[in-house]
């Protein structure tokens, strides 16, 4: 990519690819689900007109860029509330009236080390639309990391389980009448963090993180999680925004026995997708009856790759998750959905293959649940979809596409429903 300018300034950068295969993509400007008050918004910061952007081909080009791309609305003050037509309305009730279930973390009863075990009695059954608290939920190695423990002590506890995650695993949950082929939806109504965190990649012998040869000697930080502010403090000099979330939240997959609670796939699981905030809906496909719900892995904010292996590890004091059975809904990956946008996710032990299978969400989603012939969904997700990597440490490597709800009109917006059956 290089810049480009008209000599009046107007237009400040252009994508000689996209150049080129704009006059193929025209007539997805036309489509009347689209949204002209993006284009206008872009056009307008870009000091550009309808005439620049038309002489190269195509207005919805340049719609991808007029919107925000990362913030969620969220009930809790340290989370920001993005911009945009498609951001003020929330998702659901946030205090819903349900029948509501308390589960405590207490090792060995509610909670496993590392590893999601179909084979255990499910610690509790709900019906759906119930609500589950998940009280005082525990760090990593059930507990056992706080402030003071060492690196090396941690990388033991890694080396003394061999084949299990270092996640404090809650569940399964059981929920009456699930079965596959059935899809669960969770709405996140609270997720409220501990005073504490951590952040720490292992020494090089453990093989984890991203680039373990270029950083042998591991190392842990403890941090402050200031609530009041809404940040958790680096240094004296960075200030990172809190933005908490369960990096584990999944069903059951097809297995028959208990299997390291690392690897996501389709069921969900450790996909560490950092927009699972307050405020979030997720819909995971069930693959066994009752479709046993696990979550574990509390964060109190990650970037997207977490690249050294974690995020800025932490507990929480209370998760209250709401969930919902929409049967017989054909869904095979799960899909979130924020107040700005929607979220199809994908993971494999290869990148690419990752990613691929992303935009073949992506497509069905555009498809299925917007309307779009197969070839301008693929258009759309080439100009107007950001794709993202959302970890690279878990094995099965994870990638999520962010399909802004603004790109589309507004009456066109409501009708859009994740979990539309094909007609």
């Amino acid at each position: 990519m290089h810049g480009c300018a008209h000599g009046d300034g107007r237009v400040e950068r252009l994508h000689d690819e996209l150049v080129d295969r704009a006059a193929n993509l025209d007539r997805l400007t036309h489509h009347d689900q689209l949204n002209p008050a993006g284009l206008e918004a872009f056009l307008s910061a870009r000091r550009a007109t309808r005439r620049d952007v038309l002489r190269f081909g195509g207005l919805l080009a340049y719609t991808t860029v007029a919107f925000p791309l990362g913030a969620q609305a969220a009930t809790q003050p340290w989370l920001p509330i993005a911009g945009g037509a498609a951001s003020q309305a929330p998702l659901f009730d946030p205090n819903p009236q349900a029948r509501t279930h308390t589960v405590d973390s207490i090792p060995g009863e509610t909670v496993v080390l590392g590893q999601f075990d179909v084979t255990k009695a499910p610690i509790l059954t709900i019906d759906p639309g119930d609500i589950i608290v998940y009280r005082n939920t525990l760090t990593h190695f059930l507990g056992a990391i706080r402030p003071g423990v060492s690196i090396d002590e941690i990388a033991q506890l890694r080396r003394d389980n061999p084949g299990r995650g270092p996640h404090s695993i809650i569940g399964p949950i059981a929920v009456r009448g699930a079965e596959p082929g059935d899809v669960l939806e969770f709405r996140l109504l609270r997720i409220d963090p501990i005073e504490y965190g951590f952040n720490f990649n292992n020494p090089a012998d453990l093989r984890t993180g991203a680039l373990p040869d270029e950083f042998p000697e591991g190392q842990v930080r403890y941090f402050d999680i200031d609530k009041a502010q809404g940040v958790v403090r680096w240094d004296d000099t960075i200030a990172l925004q809190l933005a908490p979330f369960q990096g584990t939240l999944g069903v059951a997959p097809d297995v028959t026995e208990p299997v390291s609670s690392v690897p996501p796939g389709p069921f969900g699981g450790n996909t560490d997708l950092r927009e699972q905030v307050e405020g979030t809906r997720i819909f995971i496909p069930v693959f066994k009856p009752g479709a046993l719900i696990f979550t574990g892995d509390s964060h109190a904010l990650q970037g997207d790759g977490e690249v050294n292996l974690t995020a800025v590890e932490t507990a929480m004091r209370e998760v209250r998750v709401q969930v919902l059975l929409h049967k017989a809904v054909p869904l095979s990956w799960p899909i979130a959905e924020t107040p700005t946008h929607w979220i199809p996710l994908a993971t494999h032990t290869d990148l690419n293959e990752a990613f691929r299978q992303c935009l073949r969400n992506v497509v069905d989603f555009l498809v299925r649940s917007a309307g779009l012939t197969p070839l301008d969904a693929y258009g759309l997700a080439s100009v107007a979809v950001s794709f993202r990597i959302t970890q690279v440490v878990n094995v099965n490597q994870g990638v999520h596409g962010m399909i802004a709800k603004a790109l589309f009109a507004e009456d066109a917006r409501r009708e859009i429903d994740p979990l539309r059956r094909p007609s």
